[in-house]
């Protein structure tokens, strides 16, 4: 009998990855369905179990605002640049939000994600993603209520507090990436070092709220004290979240310089991440 041999044509290959650099962006575009779907099942999961639902989104930084113009404004009485308490508060609660969010959710990816990593092939970059971009829906009805907020002291200016929107505006797109970038990079890294070290986890979210009071979210950079000054500028977050309150409300230390070296810290530690990642996804169920 002759054999025969046929050709096969397949939809998808899997293979084994040949370097650390090998992240296929093509692949994980081809998965684009499966991220949003996460990214549905993320924030289903999240709010239908709750009384209020959504409404956590406006609720969580109204009253986070609220303590903060109390004990910091108030009490500890800390400047804000002339800018209304209420607005400069919230516009860097808003910014650092999303910033710590995807971090904190970003780096237990490989814990809370064992079962479907363990069973299933497809991109593993695309879990991190999609709760990138889960988080981004978050942040956009947070930015409504800053925005609601202007425009409320706007028509009831307060004495003696003034804001204004500046052309940095144009540089808003640009400062939500780097928040999310950074944020995906720092967690990409703590979550593969947390296969093997599963204590970091308990650091990671009291290191978060450390590191706020590091960066410039309840006091202007232009009330540090000079020694301290140059500190609170290699926090990369500080750069940023300057540029968001410079382009929203027009009061801030915002320089292209400040927003470059941030973006330089972001790059760095986000290629790490990635590295790390790669390496750590091909054995981390053995760990985990």
């Amino acid at each position: 009998m002759k054999e025969v041999h046929s050709a096969q044509q397949w939809d998808l290959v899997i293979k084994g990855r040949t370097t650390l650099f090998d992240v296929r962006f093509k692949e994980i575009w081809h998965y684009r369905d499966l991220l949003f779907l996460f990214v549905k099942r993320d924030f289903i999961s999240f709010y239908k179990q709750t009384v209020l639902g959504p409404l956590w989104f406006f609720i969580q930084p109204i009253f986070t605002t609220i303590v903060f113009s109390f004990v910091f404004g108030k009490l500890a009485a800390i400047g804000t640049d002339g800018l209304p308490q209420y607005l400069f508060y919230l516009s860097g609660i808003t910014a650092w939000q999303y910033f710590s969010d995807c971090l904190t959710k970003t780096s237990t990816v490989f814990k809370d994600n064992a079962s479907i990593f363990g069973k299933v092939y497809f991109p593993r970059l695309i879990m991190p993603l999609s709760i990138i971009v889960s988080n981004l829906v978050r942040f956009g009805v947070q930015l409504l209520l800053l925005l609601t907020m202007m425009v409320y002291f706007y028509l009831k200016p307060m004495e003696g507090a003034t804001f204004a929107v500046s052309n940095a505006i144009f540089f808003f797109p640009i400062l939500v990436i780097l928040m999310a970038l950074l944020g995906l990079g720092i967690g990409l890294i703590i979550t593969a070092i947390t296969t093997k070290y599963k204590d970091l986890t308990f650091l990671v979210t009291f290191g978060v709220n450390l590191m706020m009071y590091g960066t410039t979210v309840i006091y202007p950079l232009s009330e540090v004290p000079a020694q301290y000054k140059n500190l609170i500028e290699l926090n990369p977050m500080t750069g940023i979240i300057e540029g968001f309150r410079y382009a929203f409300l027009g009061k801030g230390e915002f320089s292209v310089w400040s927003v470059g070296y941030s973006a330089i810290i972001t790059f760095v530690l986000l290629l790490i991440g990635i590295l790390i990642f790669n390496k750590t996804e091909k054995n981390f169920v053995d760990t985990i």
